[in-house]
């Protein structure tokens, strides 16, 4: 389904274990390679609810956008953490800028504001940060999942099933475009 397709997860101590394991998994058992992107202040990082922990395979100032076809964003405590790291705002900004699928759930919106990419585009969030989003120049709404262009938003972890399977569908969705024009 998407082999050869590349998904880059970033990740900070504090994520959200639900939404760094379940999108690593799905997007895994749709056939991408998946790179988990860590900050570089530590090669370990471990969830916020103590349940997951995962290894970094690459760090946000050691990866080339243009090697990937999708940024995910996990909430959690980390998303906090991520926009004061340069190397992973500059990451999100050249993703978004080249077109790539930018994806993010729960608090990861919060990596969006800081890598300015939600001015005068619809996404949703956890309701807390929604007035972060309003005031970055978004158009925050009450939805489970939402997509902009190539930006996907999702409001909870409840939401998972949805915010992966959009982030799958917009890969294939590249694909196809990309297979019509090389006939």
């Amino acid at each position: 389904m998407l082999e050869g397709y590349r998904v880059g997860v970033l990740v900070e101590q504090g994520f959200e274990d639900s939404e760094l394991v379940e999108t690593v998994r799905a997007m895994s058992e749709a056939g991408a390679v998946v790179v988990v992107i860590g900050s570089g202040l530590r090669t370990s990082y471990r969830g916020k609810r103590g349940k997951a922990r995962t290894e970094a395979d690459a760090t946000a100032d050691g990866v080339r956008v243009d090697e990937l076809d999708a940024l995910v964003i996990p909430g959690g405590h980390a998303p906090d953490t991520m926009r004061l790291n340069e190397a992973m705002v500059r990451l999100v900004k050249s993703a978004d800028a080249m077109g790539k699928i930018v994806a993010a759930i729960c608090h990861g919106p919060q990596l969006l504001i800081s890598a300015d990419v939600v001015r005068g585009r619809r996404v949703t969030s956890w309701p807390s940060i929604a007035i972060d989003l309003a005031n970055a120049g978004a158009t925050w709404v009450d939805e489970s999942v939402v997509q902009d262009g190539n930006l996907i938003t999702a409001a909870k972890p409840v939401d998972l099933p949805r915010f992966n399977k959009a982030v799958i569908d917009a890969l294939r969705e590249k694909a196809m475009r990309m297979e019509g024009r090389a006939r």
